[in-house]
């Protein structure tokens, strides 16, 4: 089964970058950086940390409980 978790949306302003982050768990973020590089590493470590954060939310439950 195949889900989707983020659709990631990057504009360029004049003067800086503009990156979107949209997910249903978390709604929408967004992020800006003057360099395309800072603006992909802000967006990737966001991303990291909800995941861990989620991940660890799961593993507190057992199995028995999900649906």
């Amino acid at each position: 089964m195949e889900e989707t978790l983020y659709d990631i949306e990057i504009h360029r302003g004049d003067d800086q970058y503009i990156g979107k982050i949209f997910s249903d768990a978390d709604g929408v973020k967004e992020f800006a950086s003057e360099h395309l590089d800072q603006l992909l590493r802000d967006i990737t470590i966001d991303i990291q940390l909800t995941l861990e954060e989620f991940s660890a939310q799961r593993t507190r439950f057992p199995d028995s409980m999900e649906e």
